[in-house]
């Protein structure tokens, strides 16, 4: 067990932030959303119930996208483009796809490397691109659950103030929908640009995310 603690350590503490964060703000959430109930009048609710509301499943879905959507575009783009002296970049004349021998595919593949890789067929073309491929899947699903569950919250909303609901469609073209995609898009493309200009000139010791301490500020996509 120690062992496989080891081995994972990153997976499973990440893992750990993960749940520990959501049902922290299931909790808060709820006790926001009564707090708000008990300004109208209305009955509380329970924690059960507010996890299998809209409300929840929206504010999760909104977080959720927007982070898929930084690594697919993160994938990407580091193919094609660069940034001297980053840590995040490829090293400046290596950009593209790569040939075969380095990317070890086909005859190149080593013993204990996957077997699609030595297939070299249409099949490998999809595994070649399956990290981008699934990560952006995953983002137009979880942008798909924000959409529904905001609408599901913007028409509770009207129905409060007497007001008549409107079509998914007509979400998807409000205001409302676009004000709360947009807030966390913003926030993950000033992430992503930072890190890899901070790269340039700061250091981590020990960490891949950072070049050696002294390797100079120019130095492209190497890791200490």
């Amino acid at each position: 067990m120690k062992r496989i603690a080891r081995d994972n350590g990153l997976s499973l503490f990440f893992l750990g932030l993960f749940i520990a964060t959501v049902g922290a703000q299931s909790v808060a959430g709820q006790r926001s959303e009564n707090a708000d109930l008990a300004e109208h009048g209305a009955q509380a609710i329970s924690w059960w119930a507010y996890v299998a509301s809209p409300a929840f499943a929206g504010a999760l879905m909104e977080n959720w996208q927007s982070e898929f959507l930084q690594f697919s575009l993160f994938i990407g783009a580091t193919i094609w483009l660069v940034q001297k002296g980053s840590n995040e970049s490829s090293v400046l004349d290596e950009i593209g796809t790569e040939d075969d021998r380095t990317q070890q595919i086909g005859r190149f593949t080593p013993i204990g490397g996957p077997g699609v890789a030595r297939r070299n067929d249409a099949l490998t073309r999809v595994y070649e691109n399956s990290l981008l491929l699934v990560m952006t899947l995953i983002f137009f699903a979880t942008w798909f659950g924000q959409s529904l569950n905001n609408w599901r919250v913007f028409n509770d909303e009207r129905r409060s103030h007497d007001l008549s609901p409107i079509a998914w469609g007509n979400y998807l073209v409000n205001a409302d929908f676009w004000e709360k995609t947009l807030q966390n898009w913003q926030s993950e493309f000033l992430a992503v640009g930072t890190m890899v200009v901070f790269t340039i000139y700061l250091r981590q010791r020990g960490s891949p995310e950072s070049k050696p301490v002294g390797a100079p500020h120019d130095e492209t996509g190497s890791s200490g």
